[in-house]
Parts: C-alpha cells; sequence; structure tokens
C-alpha cells in the first residue's frame, strides 16, 4: 500500500470557533462552559504530556445532543475531543490544536439490563463501579477492571484491561455492540446482543480501541458475567521478580483457572505498605485471585501455592473474606499514588507494554536492570497473567537530563517489548505520546491503512486530532 501523508491538522480560526461557541451556548445554556478553571480540568493532568485546555467544555445528556455538537463543530471544521473521567495516561484529552472538550459524564443511565442473556446496554458515561453497584443484587458484575473508575465510553476508546483480564478479557471482549456518533454527525448502531455475528464489517471492533479519532461512543452494550459462588485471594512473596514471572508462567501453563495475577516488584511493595498500611515483606510479590465454589478456589489455591514454592516462593497466604481480600486489591489499585509518596514533588510518568507470557520474565528482568542503569526510580507492577507490565517513572520534569534518561528508558522499553513480539501498549493506548511506536510495531503499510480509515471517516480531522496517528 502506498503511503499517504496524514490528515492535515490545523487549529480553527477565531470566527469558527466563535461561530460553535455561540451556537452550542444558544442550544446548552449553562452546560456549556468556557471557564478556564474546568479547561484545565478537561486536559492532561496525569502524565507528563504539556497540559492542552480545550477552548470550551459542552456537557451533553443524549446522543441526539453529541450530534448536535459534532455537526456545528464540523460546519466550522472546529475540534471535537470526547471525555470520560479523564484518567487516561497518554494524552488522550488534551487538546493541542483547540476545541470542544465534549463531557459524557451526564450520560449515565443503565438503559437495560437482561440478566437472562448476561448483557446490559449502558450511556457512556456511566462508570464501572456504578453499574457493578446496581448489578450486584442481581448476581451480576461487569469484570473489567482497570483501576480507575473510569467511564465504560472511555474504557471501550482505549481498549481498557485490567486485573481481570486474565480470565475475562479485556473491552474488545466485553463489548457486544456500541452507538457512536460519527465525525460527520451520522448516528450509526454498530452490532447486536447477539454472542456473535458473520453479518458485515465488524464496526464495532474498529470503534473500539480507536481512541475518540473515529467517533465518540454514546452507548454500550456490555457483556456481564455471574458473580462467582467463592473468591479466594493470596499474596506470595519471591526472592526475584524473574522467580514471580516464571511461577506466572507455569500457573497460566499448567491451565490454573486463575481470575488475577498482578506483580509488584520490591520497589513498588515498598510504596504500597508505606502507602496502604500494610506489613508486606518488601521483596517481589504476586498478587492472586480464583473464582469458583467453594470446592475449586480451595483446590486452585493449593496448587498455586505448590507452583509458587518450586519457584522458590514463600508460603502463599490466602483468604476467602471479602474483608481481607479488597484491602489486598485496594493497595493494588491505589498503586500509583502509592508510588508518589517514593518521591514527593515528582510527576509520574506511567507506561506500559505487553509481550508473549514466555517473554515476560526475560522483559521484566531486562527493565529492571536498565532502571538501575539509567538512575532512576520507577517501580514495577503487572497484570502478569497476560504479559502486560507498567512501569511508573518517578521524575522531576524541571531536569532536563533526567528527562532524558526516561525518555531513553522508554524507547528502550518498547523496542525490547517488540523485538520480544509484543507491543508498545498492552492498555494504556497511544494517545500523544506513543504514536512514534506504531510504525515500528506495525509497519509502514499497515500505517498508512489506517490513516485511509482515518480519512475516510473523518475528512476534516476534527475528531481528536494529534492523537493514535502522528501528524
Amino acid at each position: 500500500m502506498t503511503a499517504h501523508a496524514p490528515v492535515p491538522l490545523t487549529r480553527p480560526t477565531p470566527d469558527a470557533l466563535a461561530a460553535v461557541v455561540a451556537g452550542l451556548a444558544e442550544r446548552f445554556g449553562t452546560r456549556l462552559s468556557t471557564a478556564e478553571a474546568l479547561r484545565a480540568q478537561h486536559a492532561s493532568t496525569l502524565t507528563w504530556a504539556p497540559s492542552q485546555p480545550p477552548d470550551a467544555v459542552v456537557f451533553p445528556h443524549t446522543t441526539e445532543e453529541v450530534q448536535t455538537i459534532v455537526r456545528l463543530c464540523a460546519e466550522h471544521r472546529v475540534p471535537v475531543i470526547p471525555f470520560g473521567t479523564g484518567s487516561s495516561l497518554e494524552g488522550h484529552v488534551n487538546a493541542p490544536l483547540g476545541g470542544i472538550s465534549v463531557d459524557l459524564s451526564g450520560m449515565n443511565r443503565i438503559l437495560a439490563v437482561h440478566t437472562e442473556d448476561l448483557d446490559c446496554v449502558v450511556e457512556a458515561g456511566l462508570t464501572r463501579k456504578a453499574l457493578n453497584l446496581s448489578l450486584r443484587d442481581q448476581g451480576l458484575f461487569f469484570p473489567i477492571d482497570p483501576g480507575a473508575d473510569a467511564s465504560f465510553g472511555g474504557m471501550a476508546s482505549t481498549r481498557a484491561s485490567g486485573t481481570n483480564a486474565v480470565r475475562y478479557g479485556t473491552m474488545r471482549d466485553a463489548v457486544l455492540g456500541l452507538t457512536a456518533v460519527l465525525p460527520g454527525g451520522e448516528i450509526v448502531r454498530t452490532g447486536s446482543r447477539a454472542r456473535k455475528s458473520a453479518a458485515g464489517y465488524d464496526l464495532t471492533r474498529l470503534l473500539v480501541g480507536a481512541e475518540g479519532t473515529l467517533g465518540i461512543i454514546t452507548e454500550l452494550s456490555l457483556r456481564l458475567s455471574g458473580i462467582p459462588e467463592a473468591t479466594a485471594a493470596g499474596h506470595c512473596s519471591f526472592p526475584s521478580v524473574k522467580a514471580a514471572c516464571d511461577a506466572t508462567i507455569l500457573t497460566i501453563q499448567s491451565g490454573l483457572p486463575v481470575a488475577r495475577i498482578e506483580l509488584l516488584d520490591a520497589v513498588q511493595v515498598r510504596a504500597s505498605n508505606a502507602y496502604s498500611k500494610l506489613a508486606l515483606p518488601e521483596t517481589p510479590l504476586l498478587l492472586v485471585e480464583f473464582h469458583g465454589t467453594e470446592a475449586s478456589v480451595r483446590e486452585q489455591a493449593e496448587r498455586f501455592g505448590e507452583i509458587a514454592a518450586g519457584e522458590g516462593g514463600g508460603a502463599f497466604a490466602w483468604a476467602t473474606e471479602a474483608e481481607a481480600r479488597t484491602r489486598l486489591w485496594q493497595a493494588r489499585h491505589d498503586a500509583y499514588w502509592a508510588a508518589l509518596g517514593l518521591r514527593p514533588g515528582a510527576r509520574a510518568v506511567a507506561t506500559d507494554v505487553c509481550v508473549p507470557i514466555s517473554r515476560l520474565a526475560d522483559c521484566v528482568a531486562e527493565t529492571q536492570r536498565d532502571i538501575v542503569a539509567s538512575g532512576l526510580l520507577a517501580p514495577i507492577v503487572g497484570h502478569v497473567g497476560d504479559g502486560n507490565f507498567h512501569a511508573q517513572l518517578l521524575v522531576d520534569p524541571e531536569d532536563t537530563a533526567e528527562v532524558a534518561r526516561a525518555t531513553g528508558f522508554i524507547d528502550r522499553l518498547v523496542a525490547r517489548a517488540l523485538a520480544m513480539e509484543g507491543t508498545c501498549t498492552g492498555e494504556h493506548g497511544v494517545g500523544q505520546k506513543k504514536m512514534r511506536f506504531l510504525e515500528a510495531e506495525h509497519g509502514a503499510d499497515a500505517l498508512a491503512a489506517m490513516r485511509a480509515l482515518k480519512r475516510a471517516l473523518d475528512p476534516l480531522g476534527i475528531m481528536n486530532p494529534g492523537k493514535m496517528l502522528a501528524a
């Protein structure tokens, strides 16, 4: 395929922007804001990507209102930036050319729950915790758990996963169909509630993971799971990260149906002990969870303990009580904030890669050596059951030499993952910060195909510009 030029990016003219803001103010009243503080909240805040606020923020309540916004922006060629909860880590919500941030938090209804079919229909602004709270009395839950209480529109757009992915899959597997507003203002409804289909192009999968560059997702049909009869969770310490990874690999290869298996290196354990008031041995640690019947989870936990011991692990301390399990997993979800305590005043730069599970131990061990050689502080955590791990660099953004070392480290981390037939990101997404790696991962022809899709659906280049595809 012949390479094509990227969609051109230009800042809207002052007259075009003024026309859009005036039109939205007339239609949305107080649900449109140009306040500086609110605009700042709708830019990147969780990464070292420079904060690039939009020119205005609007809060729609229906798909038709989103359509109105997009049509007006398309008419005047003003950028549109979808916004969920702002928890993404690669600059997805920044507005590098200004424009209108479309905050979907007001679209947070559960539209239908089909208990017998194990699925539901929700609006894009609903968060996973709100859905699970509502589903609890029906014996159902939504298992995709990225840590942050993210919105479903954002989770689908970034193809999120999380701690349960090793058993329940990612958002790619969880979304049955969706409703989206395309860059020209067309409303499309993709997929169905059927569990499989061979009808036409798979537009659902095209929009899931597109990071808002091909349209704004407004509604989703989601797979649900039954709440397991019993759950057992626990932790096991290891003498090295390699030993912990080797235990993970053997656990998966043995066919043990683990629901969660998470790695914390010694630096992260130290941070989590201080932040979450724990007393775990400050050596590499696996947090593990099993779902099933009471008998099966006991058998699984005992079998994992045997595997861990064979790889040099300590005693596997496990429990079935909800309070003990919740405390452990909350500590894991608080890893980002816990790590910040290791170097007060530093900026956190969280990055992730994913490799085939057979290469996991080598990749993590090499990465640890690279961290030390680079003189950086960067605890490692990972959803290691599917080969995905994260390094959270703690960097002084005013120290140009340290920033350069951190950038070089990320470049080498990605190169290492790609050399092991992995990917530059397992779940954070591309956004602004990982665009430079896409050609190395996919090749020039694949990138040209992606750009052709972008141009076909968004010829004006207004939909979340400056993300995914370099321009």
